[in-house]
């Protein structure tokens, strides 16, 4: 079977499960006991964080684990932001954050905090003198995520770093998506990961903060993790994530020039096997095992479905997909198309014939979907003095899109097309469609119901 959503979560890895089962043995008692058993269990701790600060490249002593990536950031966030509030309340996030950094943005402002979301170019990265620009003199914390979880973009963190490190500011670096793949560069100063993401056991995070930064841990604490992550320490999950982590980092460079090849085929072919069809994402700067594409008139969540049903596991961001219907906000900051969006992350060991499969078995399922959507839309379509417009209010992704497209060619070149759509989706597919089909995307009018999204035929 074809799992291509490693980065929602790796596959257990073969040491992982190894670690696991042994540590069930030796773990199970309190490491801070001082008995035989206590001290067994303290020293299978103590060499599973050795491991895991050798991994990142920080001392022993830097490193807790917690109970999840997201547990990580959000500890890591306030912690920071508390440690430094004599500085001030300013926080800075890019666009393209995963949401436990965003959520932690949006609890810290409705605590009266301030945020500035940093955006993003087309392919999803900063710009590092855009951080520059969002410094302020109460800036308590920066966040950056070494590579995006959506389209694999990788961020410059090193240069961000020191942009932040010359104006005495801390960098927050979430580095779920890469640490798998090798320690991150620069000067940041505090780091989260989450073991599943590299093939080790759910429920085990990372939470690194370098000596000398101020941070002062939020809500009750106790003796355990340096009073940074309550709780008792779930040790078998803990040695089975760190013994993972230098499994795989010792696997890393050969498997990423394989899994690079292979999504460089991706890359490469869907547009030819496909019609309509748009990579996003930085074609350069990527993770080795991450690609994504939009195809136009497709409806997301059918078409993970019908790939499902042939044996691949994909994931989107598409607004079909998700219970609020909106696209997918690392989307919408690229400004990229969201309709039929697909995200293939490759597992690590996956075979080539499998993503030669995938290849065969994706146009076919494109055109099935389509010709489900294809259903005439002539009643919907008006003239108002000389613009066309096509009524789309209470019709979702991707038919508003569909609509425009049917009806473009019936103005003349020059002549407008008024799109009417209650879908948040459109305000991002229609003016992508607009430059994946050289036509002018004029802008955005409010209407009584819905929005307006005028299109001038250039060609």
């Amino acid at each position: 079977m074809g799992y291509f959503d490693a980065a929602s979560s790796a596959p257990l890895h073969p040491v992982a499960r190894q670690a696991l089962l042994a540590s069930f043995d030796e773990g199970w008692a309190d490491p801070a006991r001082l008995y035989r058993e206590g001290r067994r269990a303290r020293m299978l701790l103590d060499a599973a964080r050795e491991a895991a600060a050798e991994a990142v490249g920080c001392r022993a002593d830097e490193l807790v684990f917690t109970s999840s990536g997201s547990r990580a950031v959000h500890t890591g966030v306030a912690g920071a932001l508390a440690g430094r509030r004599r500085v001030g309340r300013h926080l800075i996030v890019s666009a393209v954050e995963h949401s436990s950094v965003l959520h932690s943005a949006e609890a810290h402002e409705a605590d009266g905090g301030s945020v500035t979301q940093v955006a993003v170019d087309r392919g999803g990265a900063v710009d590092p003198a855009a951080y520059g620009d969002a410094l302020r003199a109460d800036t308590a914390l920066a966040c950056l995520q070494s590579a995006n979880h959506e389209v694999g973009t990788e961020q410059p963190v090193g240069a961000v770093a020191e942009v932040c490190r010359e104006a005495g500011v801390p960098l927050l670096v979430d580095a779920a998506q890469s640490l798998g793949w090798g320690p991150v560069d620069g000067g940041w100063s505090l780091l989260t990961a989450s073991a599943h993401k590299w093939g080790g056991p759910s429920g085990v995070g990372l939470l690194v903060v370098r000596k000398g930064v101020r941070f002062a841990a939020q809500g009750p604490v106790d003796e355990r993790e340096s009073g940074r992550a309550a709780g008792f320490e779930n040790i078998p999950a803990i040695v089975a994530a760190a013994a993972s982590l230098r499994a795989v980092r010792a696997e890393a460079a050969e498997e990423a020039v394989r899994l690079r090849e292979l999504t460089d085929r991706i890359r490469a072919r869907v547009p030819r096997l496909v019609t309509d069809a748009e990579v996003v994402g930085d074609p350069v700067r990527r993770l080795p095992g991450v690609v994504t594409f939009s195809c136009l008139y497709v409806d997301g969540e059918a078409l993970l479905h019908e790939l499902d049903r042939e044996g691949f596991s994909v994931s989107s961001g598409s607004s079909c997909t998700s219970s609020t219907l909106t696209p997918s906000h690392v989307l919408r900051a690229m400004g990229v198309l969201s309709e039929g969006n697909v995200r293939v992350s490759l597992p690590p060991g996956v075979a080539e014939e499998e993503v030669e499969r995938f290849l065969a078995v994706l146009p076919g399922t494109v055109a099935a979907v389509r010709e489900k959507l294809g259903a005439p839309v002539s009643e919907t379509v008006v003239r108002e003095a000389d613009v066309l417009v096509v009524d789309s209010l209470g019709k979702r992704c991707p038919i508003p899109v569909i609509e425009l497209a049917k009806v473009i060619g019936d103005v003349p070149v020059g002549g407008l097309v008024r799109v009417l759509s209650d879908d948040e989706a459109a305000r991002l597919d229609i003016p992508a469609w607009c430059e994946m089909r050289n036509q002018e995307y004029v802008g955005e009018e409010p209407t009584e119901k819905g929005t307006a999204y005028v299109i001038r035929r250039m060609s």
